[in-house]
């Protein structure tokens, strides 16, 4: 069973071993953590945010954080959403996902949640719209200019009540 608790700064070497090459780093962070590749103390920064780690009884197994975007209390957001490489394809980023949008929902209120994901992440993207996650539909596209491309970013919303059992 996967479960989620609050990030202790003893789970970021784990975490940061999980994006092993430049593209995946730039994936999972759009360069808002700094350059590949980062430290402990770059990582540390997910700790302004609300970071949580997901377990189950073989370990840390993926890792998110929730914001508020803005000064509303109506909306989270998700961010540096990752899982284990091993553990991918296999159902534990949907289950880690529907705990945090329990938590977002349940827990804290939101009437919605948000997030990011570029257009070159499909497999991530598809995870999101399975656990509910639908198109936003913005005027413009937020793109990056990553390992000299442009990467384009699609956003996701999720409406209060999504999680059910």
């Amino acid at each position: 069973m996967i479960r989620i608790r609050p990030y202790k700064s003893a789970d970021a070497d784990v975490i940061l071993s999980w994006c092993r090459d430049e593209k995946s780093f730039y994936q999972w962070s759009a360069g808002v953590l700094g350059d590949y590749p980062i430290t402990q103390d770059d990582f540390s920064f997910v700790e302004k945010l609300m970071p949580f780690t997901a377990f189950d009884e073989s370990g840390i197994l993926g890792f998110f954080t929730l914001r508020k975007p803005d000064n509303s209390d109506d909306e989270l957001r998700f961010g540096f959403v990752i899982v284990a490489p091993e553990k991918r394809g296999k159902g534990y980023g949907k289950a880690m996902l529907r705990q945090g949008l329990k938590f977002a929902f349940e827990l804290y209120g939101a009437d919605k949640v948000s997030l990011g994901v570029f257009e070159n992440n499909p497999s991530a993207y598809y995870c999101y719209k399975a656990v509910g996650f639908k198109d936003a539909v913005l005027d413009l596209t937020e793109t990056y200019n990553i390992l000299g491309e442009e990467w384009k970013c699609r956003e996701l919303t999720a409406e209060n009540p999504i999680y059910s059992d």
